[in-house]
């Protein structure tokens, strides 16, 4: 993406969903259905809110108990506390065991606490990468951690490298152009998805956490992102100038280059400076058994060697109900890199996924996937978890959209990640509910881990990340293929984990 011309054929997405249908009566008994959760009087027609709507409706209002009773107690309560399961708790404590888990992982109480920033892609990428390196080196659990904020300055400082660069590209449309807009809207942001979190690794490696660990600024990142904004859409009216006025392009590299130095300038007042990806260091421990080791390394070669994880072997399957299942897709203008591997997504059945995901943990493999972690879900507990909230009993009213209806109205998309480390079966071998290992500090769920059931995961996980020896052949072979469907920029699927 960005100035790099493609060698991957690509083609417009063809989606499933057409609003523009033409009804016909055979579709009425379906359409009878979408309504039936109305109560429609059909003596009344009016369609404007006037005095006569809203005396009808205060005086239904007023004569139910049950809606004077929910407006007294919603009225002095927070909404999710009045419509809880109230025996949500007691269930918790029977639902946190797995009789399926991995082996070798991080604990959430050791450095894996995103805070105030949008920093979950890559808080799920090092727990999956420390979990390789303490199986690797016999480590305690509770001592390693990779280090967020070097990955955290580096995609800063390829982020805004790559913003400018789609800046430049679109510098002959109009500033108010529905593309300049989005692309102006939040160059910079914290969020991200797995192919973006590849391009660093393979680029600048990573290193442990204490040779670059977390400052205030990393910890809580919204005045640093307001500044680099600023800096961005400031650089972007004079890249896009002098492209407009014909500027030679060694004129407009030059001066795009020195925009990068001050944005360097600002990142590393604010995050600390990193080592480069060759720099040396020495990485010292202690194992498990008190073993003293030590080795003369760099990040690139701390990627490759010691963490020995083959990020570009990983992709994405995805459930998206919108689209047509079997294919491989990317979206428009998404990535942090100029040049860099293009978002990848396979799109498949949930239980194809499924079954990926549990053959990933039976071999002791920790799962990156993608969900919307906002939707019937409890901090405090960590349960996600569909039947914990009654919005019918509070409201005499549900919430009736489907999955693929979420994506469609922007109700719902993948906005965070996280980490599966493990799943109950029952006796036929079917998921009941997952655990997971989240990047909220350990003061939430079940000392940092979350449990999901199996009905959330159907409605709200969209992602997980996989390779080629846990994917089914079909999935794998649609990866392979490369054959890409082009999704727009503003679709769904381009929404970033935070």
């Amino acid at each position: 993406m960005g100035n790099q011309p493609s060698k991957t054929p690509i083609k417009e997405v063809e989606t499933v969903f057409n609003e523009k249908q033409e009804f016909n009566n055979d579709e009425f008994s379906q359409f009878s259905d979408l309504l039936k959760n109305l109560s429609i009087d059909q003596t009344k027609s009016d369609d404007d809110i006037g005095i006569g709507s809203l005396h009808s409706w205060e005086s239904d209002f007023q004569s139910s108990a049950k809606n004077l009773l929910a407006q007294n107690a919603i009225a002095k309560n927070e909404i999710y506390s009045v419509i809880a399961d109230s025996t949500l708790k007691a269930r918790s404590n029977e639902q946190y065991h797995f009789n399926t888990q991995l082996k070798n992982i991080g604990e959430p109480s050791f450095l894996d606490n995103q805070r105030s920033s949008g920093r979950c892609w890559m808080f799920a990428t090092s727990n999956i990468l420390r979990q390789h390196v303490i199986k690797n080196y016999n480590l305690k659990f509770d001592e390693f951690q990779i280090s967020q904020a070097y990955l955290f300055f580096y995609d800063k400082l390829e982020r805004a490298n790559f913003a400018l660069d789609n800046l430049i590209e679109t510098a002959d449309l109009p500033l108010d152009s529905r593309l300049v807009n989005y692309i102006l809207s939040d160059p910079i942001s914290d969020g991200g998805q797995w192919d973006m979190i590849v391009n660093i690794l393979e680029k600048y490696g990573a290193v442990p956490n204490y040779i670059f660990p977390d400052n205030a600024q990393a910890s809580s990142s919204s005045t640093l992102n307001y500044i680099l904004k600023e800096k961005i859409r400031e650089f972007a009216l004079i890249l896009r100038k002098l492209k407009t006025k014909g500027a030679a392009d060694f004129i407009i590299k030059t001066t795009k280059s020195a925009m990068m130095k001050e944005i360097y300038n600002v990142i590393s007042i604010s995050l600390g400076t990193p080592p480069k990806p060759t720099d040396s260091f020495t990485w010292e421990f202690k194992d498990k058994d008190g073993n003293y080791k030590s080795f003369n390394t760099t990040a690139n070669d701390f990627y490759k060697t010691h963490i020995n994880y083959p990020g570009t072997k990983f992709f994405s399957l995805i459930h998206d109900p919108r689209n047509a299942s079997g294919k491989l897709y990317t979206v428009d203008k998404l990535n942090n890199m100029t040049g860099g591997r293009k978002i990848q997504y396979v799109n498949t059945s949930l239980d194809s996924i499924k079954a990926t995901a549990i053959k990933m943990i039976k071999a002791d493999e920790p799962v990156f996937f993608g969900c919307d972690v906002g939707k019937y879900y409890d901090r405090q507990s960590g349960i996600l978890d569909t039947s914990q909230f009654s919005f019918k009993l509070g409201f005499g009213t549900d919430l009736n959209m489907t999955k693929s209806e979420r994506l469609q109205t922007a109700s719902s998309a993948m906005t965070h990640a996280m980490v599966l480390t493990g799943v109950h079966l029952d006796s036929e071998g079917k998921p009941v509910r997952w655990k997971i290992e989240n990047s909220w500090g350990s003061d939430v769920g079940d000392k940092g881990y979350f449990l999901m059931t199996d009905e959330w995961f159907d409605e709200f996980v969209f992602q997980i990340v996989t390779s080629k020896a846990y994917a089914s052949k079909s999935d794998y072979a649609v990866f392979a293929g490369q054959d890409y469907s082009v999704l727009p920029f503003y679709d769904p699927m381009g929404a970033l984990a935070k």
